[in-house]
């Protein structure tokens, strides 16, 4: 007997209704709805021909330095000044702070749809440990609901700052999941992915950096790092958060790091609200957007994804963590506006996510852990242009999350 028989659901890539059927967390039945025969079940609920996505994939968010917008004194204007004014903040952060701050921000996530997230915790001088540990206790609290991958990620630098190194070493002995980086908080490049590599290569762990994060073009550490990955045999294993700088690139140029970037198979996570409000701010004409160049990319054959990054503090003071609203500010703005761009741009809070997390079992087909969120509206564009909000949310096949919508019109 089934656990769960979830009926009339549409599937991406289904012309027919389909029913899905669970049994100890893992997608045991499926097939189409027309069919006669119904496999008993212990609860049976009707999809009313909404359409199912695998659970959404958050795959680059900061936690414990979200919901800051009460205690910053003034906005930042650049990207230094965000870094500085979240450092000054960082000497008041507690344990129970950071923690109910980073629920927020989980519990609004799960409510969306998303059942796996990557979060970068900082690991420095002025935290220590803390927020790494608060985000291991996370990890365990929300596990009924959420797979946490942790970044062990030095925000103010390695080398900038002594003992960062040991920290980051001792946050991987820990427990860290992988291993993050920022190139643009370091003198020495060079110095900065080797230590980085030889960390993750030491720990077995994948690799994940924040470069490039401006729009100038001759910032172009993504391809130092493109040929570390090669070189250390890591293709599939890296991601690079920002790479707005490429965007700034001559197109001929740039296409030829879009190559190399694919040839190395880095996943690059663009993290529009962010890198939006950041960059181009220098410009008086011709504004650039501040994005990497994502549909380039996507025609290279590299695997671009989104994430939500910053919620509410100096770098992002605005946002929530619901995957679909940063989808769709990258439809607007790298002009994904037809229907073939909805369908890649669900791909992308998707399999594509999935991709860059190393994700196993994953994805709505036999034998996959029974991740999903069920949506009101029939396909991809719709759940794109519509981000409605009522949404069913199973972790494993247990409901974690849903959301009913009562609307009551009088006399319009």
């Amino acid at each position: 007997m089934l656990d769960l028989l979830l009926t009339q659901v549409r599937l991406q890539n289904a012309s027919a209704v389909m029913d899905i059927g669970v049994r100890n967390g893992i997608i045991d039945y499926l097939a189409p709805s027309e069919r006669e025969y119904k496999p008993d079940a212990l609860s049976i609920e009707d999809g009313m021909g909404g359409m199912l996505l695998p659970g959404l994939v958050e795959p680059h968010v900061h936690l414990e330095k979200a919901h800051l917008l009460s205690q910053m004194e003034q906005e930042a204007a650049s990207l230094q000044d965000a870094i500085r004014m979240t450092a000054a903040m960082k000497h008041g952060f507690t344990r129970e702070d950071m923690k109910q701050r980073s629920l927020a921000v989980i519990r609004e996530a799960v409510r969306s749809g998303v059942t796996h997230m990557r979060c970068h915790a900082e690991v420095d001088p002025i935290l220590g440990l803390s927020a790494f540990e608060s985000a291991l206790e996370l990890k365990q609290l929300v596990s009924h609901a959420l797979d946490l991958q942790i970044v062990v990620f030095p925000q103010e630098g390695i080398f900038k700052n002594a003992g960062t190194a040991e920290l980051m070493e001792e946050a991987m002995r820990l427990g860290g999941d992988v291993v993050g980086g920022i190139t643009y908080q370091d003198t020495d490049l060079q110095a900065h992915l080797q230590f980085v590599f030889n960390l993750a290569e030491k720990y077995g762990k994948s690799i994940d950096i924040h470069t490039d994060f401006s729009d100038n073009p001759e910032h172009l550490a993504i391809v130092d790092i493109a040929e570390r990955t090669i070189a250390a045999g890591m293709e599939g294993l890296v991601s690079a958060g920002h790479v707005t700088s490429l965007g700034s690139l001559e197109h001929g140029r740039a296409e030829a790091v879009a190559e190399r970037i694919q040839e190395a198979n880095l996943h690059i996570m663009s993290l529009p609200a962010t890198d939006l409000f950041i960059n181009g701010r220098a410009d008086m004409e011709r504004k650039r957007r501040g994005l990497t160049p994502i549909v380039m990319l996507l025609e290279k054959g590299v695997n671009v994804v989104i994430g939500v990054n910053n919620v509410r503090n100096p770098f992002t003071p605005f946002g929530k963590a619901d995957p679909l609203e940063t989808a769709w500010l990258v439809a607007v703005t790298a002009y994904m506006g037809g229907d073939s761009e909805a369908r890649q741009l669900i791909r992308m809070l998707t399999e594509g996510a999935a991709q860059a997390l190393g994700l196993k079992n994953y994805g709505l087909r036999l034998g996959a852990e029974a991740d999903m969120v069920l949506f009101s509206v029939p396909t991809e564009r719709d759940i794109l242009l519509d981000k409605p909000e009522q949404r069913t949310v199973w972790k494993r096949g247990i409901k974690v999350a849903e959301t009913q919508v009562a609307i009551l019109l009088n006399r319009l």
